[in-house]
């Protein structure tokens, strides 16, 4: 990694107009209420097992066929949302899981709990693509991780707030009412975007200034580029593994931090959300500081590569520690230990993100994140198939979380020795 300047725009102030930010909040609740529909499974994961006595590789199947639907949305999106933009996409995208989150409501067996999943995880796929492209559209590079650490805040927040409406809707209502009044969200959201979302030059509120500065990096060509002629770049892959090692991480925490408390420290639905509710607002914490430390780095003259690897090597050595959570005394200890991993996974991933963006042109930035995506997913497939093996036979989360401590660092390698130097790439 070298230390050398890059030129960059003129940092903005105030005159400049900060509209951008307004797309940006926009997108965080859209990733908050993708994981209050993603997550909610997971709250009600010892509910629904004691109703329907699953096993838990009855559950690890149904989180497999998530995952399976994630990785083919993410490649279908991934190209769909390059060639019909990020306002349309998006909307469809959430169109797509908003049905399917809500006919949880109707399922009753196995088979139907996984066919809704499936659906779920083919609208949740456009959600990342959608939004990295709208970042693309709206920021130049020097503020792209600040804005997807923001935005993916957001999921972190969706995360808070699940524990706390969908036990308090499923104790008053039944668990399946949760699944229908939290689609009404994604409802709302879908009317705000397709009323507020422009591209730059076309959003009357964006003044001269702004424009010009989210316009400052060099143009692209105008030209589509399908996803089949990214495979043989070096950069893509480093994408697309960094993503298929960390993402299922993510999904273990999401998936199964529920069935942790209450196995562990024996908490219930009625009192395993304070835990999680502080897990993710460490989480939050993580995601934003990630993304604020890279681009703080590049202000002070740091180049793109030196600022995103180091961002994510102090992200990477973070996770470590919860390789010792199954050894916790007390729930608060064990909850200080997954929130520093949950954190060091929101900034590795802030970072993580932006790489697309920072070496490929707009126009192939959804695709490669497409691409990723799908990695993403089949290593969550194959997660979800060995936590529930272990679960069944074992009885503990201790091999689960080794696992999960050592991933980050391994990933960083991985990026390193793919990306040496985040230059940008020459298309063929």
């Amino acid at each position: 990694m070298t230390t050398e300047t890059v030129p960059t725009a003129p940092i903005p102030t105030a005159s400049v107009g900060r509209y951008r930010w307004v797309i940006c909040g926009l997108l965080f609740a859209a990733n908050a209420i993708n994981y209050i529909d993603r997550q909610a499974i997971g709250v009600l994961k010892p509910t629904l097992q004691a109703e329907f006595g699953w096993t838990e590789v009855t559950y690890g199947d149904i989180v497999f066929w998530f995952q399976a639907a994630y990785a083919i949305g993410y490649i279908v999106f991934g190209g769909l949302i390059d060639r019909i933009g990020a306002r349309f996409g998006y909307a469809l995208a959430v169109g797509i899981w908003t049905v399917a989150h809500m006919a949880h409501a109707g399922a009753s067996s196995v088979l139907s709990f996984m066919l809704v999943r499936f659906g779920l995880g083919i609208g949740e796929a456009g959600n990342f693509p959608a939004g990295l492209k709208a970042v693309a559209e709206w920021y130049p590079k020097r503020e792209r991780a600040l804005a997807v650490g923001i935005f993916n805040a957001g999921t972190n927040i969706g995360a808070v707030i699940t524990p706390l409406i969908v036990p308090a809707v499923t104790l008053a209502y039944g668990w399946r009412a949760a699944f229908l009044i939290t689609g009404l969200f994604s409802v709302i959201w879908i009317i705000v975007w397709l009323i507020v979302y422009k591209r730059p030059a076309e959003q009357p509120k964006v003044s001269a200034a702004e424009l010009a500065y989210i316009q400052s990096d060099p143009p692209d060509p105008a030209k589509a580029m399908p996803w089949l002629s990214l495979l043989p770049y070096r950069e893509t892959w480093a994408y697309a593994l960094g993503k298929f090692l960390i993402d299922p991480i993510w999904f273990i925490f999401l998936f199964w931090l529920p069935d942790f408390f209450s196995k562990r420290y024996g908490l219930d639905l009625a009192s395993f959300g304070p835990p999680l509710v502080a897990v993710y607002l460490i989480s939050d914490v993580g995601s934003v500081a990630g993304g604020w430390l890279s681009s703080h780095l590049i202000k002070r003259g740091r180049t793109i590569n030196v600022a995103r690897k180091t961002t994510m090597l102090i992200c990477a050595i973070a996770v470590t520690p919860v390789m010792f959570a199954m050894y916790a005394d007390s729930v608060w200890l064990a909850v200080a230990l997954v929130g520093l991993a949950t954190a060091g996974h929101q900034g590795f991933s802030a970072n993580l993100y932006t790489l697309p963006s920072d070496v490929f042109p707009r126009r192939a930035v959804a695709s490669v994140v497409g691409i990723g995506g799908m990695l993403g997913s089949v290593g969550g497939m194959l997660m979800a198939k060995y936590v529930g093996y272990v679960l069944e036979e074992i009885g503990s989360y201790t091999p689960i979380f080794v696992v999960a401590g050592c991933v980050y660092l391994l990933a960083l390698l991985v990026i390193h020795i793919l990306m040496p130097r985040l230059t940008p790439v020459e298309m063929k």
